[in-house]
């Protein structure tokens, strides 16, 4: 062999041993090894039963409303025939309006006169409702509101058989009784006044927010040998170098498995394919890894490239998915977090943020939970909690609305592990 050819194989071998090294290889998303093949998620998928703290998932199949990938729910349906005027049990009604088990209640949403503490503020006070509409009006509203708006963001309550016909007139019966403007007591039970929350945990203290230490186990499972003999570091020797801007870059469309690859999928499948490491989506060492791996990257603005053909058309399907109605009580993610709707407002007790607030800190550690929540599982939460089925943490449809709420988060300073109720 000449010398030539020689010097250019040792320059071919030296450049990928750096390549590895250095993390290139396997820092951007399509040339790094990856487990194409199966789920990334546990299989078969089963929805959450109970949390560390108790808190508790509801397990109701609603196969007869729209989720994510189906849709189900009934069409907007006429009014039922009441004969003779509406009327009902006034007091019935109250308690109706109030019952956080059907939906969260009317007051979740409006100012309800004196009725009930901490009224959420989304939809209009209705303090004056009684001496404004008509019960025809008020009935009407209840059942079915897109007869009047096809969008919306009130539940169709009877459409969707939250309420009875009955239980709709008794509710009505009560609404009819309010005719004097709220008055509070003091601005946090006025949702107009009452201050939004504003996060002030610094949230990178390990003394502060647990996630901190779940990080460190992150950076023990990147240094552990897998099944093959192999770890993370082998090839990433130097992580903080080779992964210091990856995280904010994320997530990514693949075009392998044609599909947007977050920080934990990525993770998965590509110790499979290395290590052989066996990782699913939200086990205890994939959410270590993945906060480790978003971690190194802190400080660094989000900003994630849509530029190509698949990129450009799973962002084009998040955004649509972002409108679609889903569940019983007919939400979309738009409805709750878009500020000209539900977003930056309270919804009883709770502030719900517009959709620019909603990345950066993820995965996250809920206090309320007692555990780490990736972004997946956060999605899997809403989707539930408006009745709805949830899907796997891998499902293509999450990787297209995260890429859609991240492309709203760019330019903001990824600081993970977060922290927040």
């Amino acid at each position: 062999m000449n010398k030539a050819l020689w010097a250019g194989l040792m320059l071919a071998i030296l450049g990928s041993l750096a390549a590895c090294q250095t993390g290139k290889d396997s820092a951007g998303p399509s040339p790094a090894p990856l487990a194409l093949e199966g789920s990334a998620a546990p299989v078969p998928w089963k929805r959450y039963v109970v949390e560390p703290l108790g808190v508790r998932w509801p397990q109701t199949d609603w196969k007869s409303f729209n989720n994510l990938v189906q849709t189900a729910s009934p069409p907007v349906g006429a009014l039922p025939k009441i004969d003779g005027p509406i009327a009902g049990n006034a007091e019935n009604g109250k308690k109706l309006v109030l019952d956080r088990s059907r939906g969260g209640g009317c007051i979740t949403c409006h100012i309800l006169g004196n009725t009930g503490s901490q009224p959420g503020n989304p939809g209009p006070d209705l303090s004056m409702i009684g001496a404004q509409r008509t019960p025809e009006w008020l009935f009407a509203q209840i059942w079915e509101p897109r007869l009047t708006n096809p969008q919306s963001f009130m539940p169709p309550w009877g459409t969707h058989g939250v309420f009875s016909v009955e239980e709709v007139r008794d509710m009505v019966a009560f609404l009819m009784t309010l005719k004097t403007p709220a008055e509070f007591k003091s601005d946090k039970e006025n949702p107009n006044k009452r201050p939004a929350p504003v996060e002030t945990r610094p949230n990178l203290d390990p003394t502060e927010n647990p996630a901190a230490f779940i990080a460190d186990k992150g950076a023990a499972a990147f240094r552990a040998a897998g099944p093959k003999g192999q770890a993370c570091i082998d090839c990433h020797r130097d992580p903080a170098q080779a992964f210091a801007v990856w995280g904010a870059q994320m997530p990514s469309y693949e075009p392998r498995l044609d599909k947007v690859l977050g920080v934990e999928e990525f993770v998965t499948r590509h110790a499979r394919a290395t290590t052989g490491g066996e990782f699913p989506m939200q086990s205890e060492t994939n959410l270590a890894l993945a906060i480790y791996l978003r971690a190194l990257a802190n400080g660094q603005p989000i900003r994630v490239d849509t530029r190509s053909p698949g990129a450009t058309a799973a962002l084009a399907r998040g955004q649509a998915l972002m409108d679609k109605k889903v569940g019983q009580l007919n939400f979309s993610c738009r409805d709750c977090h878009d500020p000209e709707r539900g977003g930056n407002h309270w919804f009883r007790g709770q502030y719900v943020s517009g959709l620019p607030n909603l990345l950066g800190h993820f995965p996250t550690w809920r206090t309320a939970r007692g555990e780490v929540w990736d972004i997946r599982k956060r999605f899997q939460w809403c989707n539930v909690s408006v009745r709805a089925n949830e899907l796997p943490p891998d499902a293509r449809e999450y990787g297209d609305i995260e890429l859609a709420l991240t492309t709203m988060n760019a330019g903001r300073k990824l600081s993970v592990p977060g922290i927040r109720h």
